[in-house]
């Protein structure tokens, strides 16, 4: 691995970091945030995935995190959102598909599937190398914002033993029921809708996937997006019908924004904080 530069940041360091991917056959950029105490005193960390359009930057930098995670001695990772320095088809047409969206999932149409595997990714390689550099012993929570709130949702039912926690603001979540999704899905995984469900929260909590835990999530009413591309009152259903315990905070006045996110990031945070 490779630091590419660090900045003290409430007396930790905010780092920026780059290693090769076995997962992605290319580099990888991730950011970290590294609380002042030793190693040893670190009682958790969260793994934060990013929406469309971002890099390993975005939450480090506009969430105002730092603070929060340094008092509680809490470590922090954000990955980027997909693959970078390539040239697929389609790859960098727009925003919502391709370079900078990788929807965490492992692609299967050709081309893709051989670098967009992000999923496999954030599960078999930066967890693992998050969990060793901050000896974490497996007290890891999971949250993320729209794509990455899908991102997160998805992964931690998938993976309740690898993850304490899950929290999300303004998530996708029903992506086969949004354009987002339905565009996403079939441009990485072909027209085989059966194999879109493992990737969507409302049908894996249909299908029988939990977390032990209650999840959090928080929507802004004046979300651009809401509720047509997030659907969220689909994954309260779902959760109600299958008795996965949830939360949902409606929040007035709030949008798509990270002005939303730094509104309410120590609320999560201190909700993680308590499965650590």
């Amino acid at each position: 691995m490779e630091k590419l530069k660090s900045h003290q940041s409430f007396s930790g360091q905010t780092e920026f970091w780059k290693h090769s991917s076995k997962q992605t056959g290319t580099d990888m950029k991730f950011s970290i945030y590294r609380p002042s105490c030793a190693v040893e005193e670190i009682k958790g960390g969260l793994i934060w995935l990013s929406g469309l359009t971002c890099t390993e930057e975005n939450f480090i930098t506009k969430a105002g995190a730092q603070r929060i995670l340094n008092e509680l001695n809490l470590a922090l990772v954000c990955p980027d959102t997909s693959p970078r320095g390539l040239d697929l088809p389609g790859e960098h047409e727009s925003y919502d598909f391709g370079s900078g969206a990788g929807f965490y999932l492992d692609a299967q149409v050709d081309g893709y599937k051989d670098h967009y595997r992000m999923e496999s990714y954030i599960i078999e390689e930066l967890y693992p190398l998050f969990d060793q550099m901050f000896q974490l012993g497996g007290h890891i929570g999971l949250f993320g914002h729209s794509m990455g709130g899908h991102g997160a949702l998805t992964l931690g039912l998938k993976n309740p033993e690898k993850f304490k926690s899950i929290s999300a603001f303004s998530p996708i979540v029903n992506p086969t029921g949004c354009a987002w999704g339905q565009k996403a899905l079939k441009g990485y995984l072909g027209e085989d809708q059966s194999l879109w469900i493992q990737y969507d929260a409302c049908e894996l909590v249909k299908s029988g996937k939990r977390h032990a835990q209650k999840i959090l999530i928080d929507q802004g009413l004046a979300d651009e997006f809401y509720p047509a591309q997030l659907l969220t009152e689909n994954f309260e259903k779902a959760c109600k019908e299958s008795d996965q315990k949830l939360e949902v905070n409606y929040r007035d006045n709030y949008d798509h924004s990270y002005y939303f996110i730094s509104s309410f990031v120590e609320e999560h945070i201190r909700y993680h904080a308590e499965f650590m």
